[in-house]
C-alpha cells in the first residue's frame, strides 16, 4: 500500500461467546500480520482511527473493535457486567485472527490484555502486547477524576457545545473543542432529546469495584507474560507514574518502557504521532514484522 494511499475500513460484526454483538472495523492489507486494538474505558473503536490508518500504510492489519456495552456494541440485559465477560470477548477476538495477532490496549483494555496474556493455563492468545498508559496497579486518585468525569452529567446535554465544554474543561491542556462530527460518534440522543455518552451507565460498577477486586490477580498475571511487551506511559499521566512503572518493570523486566512526552492517560489522542512512531518502532522488532514494514 503507498504510503499516501487511504485504507478502506470494513465495518464487521462479532459475535461474543454470549451472543453480544461486538462492532469492529478492519483496515490494511487482508494476508498482513494483525494488530488488535482494545480501548479503554468510556471509548469506542474511533479512538484508533488515526494510528489504524497510519500503521495500516505500514503493512499492517489494523482490527478495533467496541467493547461491550460501548459504542455500537451491544450491551448486557440489566447492566449485569463482569470483567471475566471482557476478558472472554478480546481471547474471542484474538482466537478469530488467522495468526495470534499483537495487542495494543489502551487503559481497560490493556487491562484485559494483560488477564488475557498472563493466563498460562491457555494457549497464547497474542504474539507481542503494546499497553497504552496502563499498568496493574494504578493510581487511585487519577482513576477516581475519570469517573468523576463520567458521572458528572448523568442527564446528558442539551446540545454538543455543551458537550464540547464539558470535554474541554476535562481536558484543559488540549487546544480547541470537540467538533460536532466528532462528537455525534461519542454520544447518542435520547428520547427526551438530550444527548448522553455512548456507553452503559452500569458500567461504572465494573470500573470502580470488579478492577479494585481483580488488581492482585493482574499483578501475578504480568510476572507471567512471555511475549514481547512494549509500555508507552504518558508524561503528565496521573493514572501511570513512576511508581507503578517501576513495579511493572521489576513484575516484567524483558519488557520495554517508552515514556511520551506531552501526553496524559489519554495518551494516543494527546499525541498521536508519537504513540504511532513508539509502537511502530517496537512492531519493528518482531519476528513477524518481516511482512511488515517498520514505520
Amino acid at each position: 500500500m503507498s504510503p499516501r494511499q487511504t485504507p478502506t475500513m470494513y465495518r464487521e460484526t462479532f459475535r461474543a461467546p454470549d451472543g453480544v454483538p461486538l462492532a469492529m472495523e478492519r483496515c490494511g492489507a487482508p494476508d498482513a500480520p494483525v494488530l488488535l486494538f482494545a480501548h479503554g474505558f468510556g471509548q469506542t473503536r474511533q479512538a484508533w482511527r488515526g494510528a489504524a490508518t497510519a500503521l495500516a500504510r505500514a503493512g499492517w492489519q489494523c482490527v478495533s473493535f467496541d467493547a461491550r456495552g460501548h459504542g455500537e456494541s451491544g450491551r448486557v440485559a440489566g447492566g449485569a457486567y463482569h470483567l471475566w465477560q471482557f476478558i472472554d470477548d478480546l481471547r474471542a477476538l484474538a482466537g478469530a485472527q488467522p495468526d495470534p495477532p499483537v495487542l495494543v490496549g489502551a487503559s481497560m483494555g490493556g487491562l484485559i490484555g494483560i488477564a488475557v496474556a498472563g493466563d498460562t493455563t491457555r494457549p497464547a492468545a497474542f504474539s507481542a502486547l503494546a499497553l497504552v498508559d496502563i499498568t496493574p496497579r494504578w493510581e487511585a486518585a487519577g482513576v477516581a477524576r475519570i469517573l468523576a468525569f463520567m458521572r458528572a452529567h448523568p442527564d446528558g446535554f442539551t446540545d454538543y457545545e455543551h458537550a464540547a465544554q464539558a470535554i474541554a474543561a476535562y481536558l484543559p491542556h488540549r487546544a480547541g473543542r470537540s467538533s460536532e462530527t466528532r462528537l455525534r460518534k461519542l454520544l447518542l440522543r435520547g428520547a427526551d432529546g438530550r444527548l448522553r455518552w455512548h456507553w452503559d451507565p452500569a458500567l461504572l460498577d465494573v470500573v470502580e469495584h470488579e478492577g479494585k477486586a481483580h488488581q492482585q490477580a493482574l499483578l501475578e498475571a504480568t510476572g507471567n507474560i512471555r511475549i514481547p511487551t512494549l509500555l508507552l506511559s504518558g508524561a503528565a499521566s496521573d493514572v501511570v507514574s513512576e511508581r507503578t512503572v517501576d513495579e511493572f518493570m521489576r513484575l516484567l523486566p524483558q519488557a520495554v518502557h517508552v515514556r511520551v512526552a506531552g501526553a496524559t492517560h489519554m495518551l494516543a489522542g494527546d499525541a498521536n504521532d508519537a504513540f504511532v512512531a513508539a509502537l511502530g518502532g517496537f512492531l519493528g522488532t518482531l519476528p513477524r514484522a518481516s511482512t511488515a514494514a517498520a514505520y
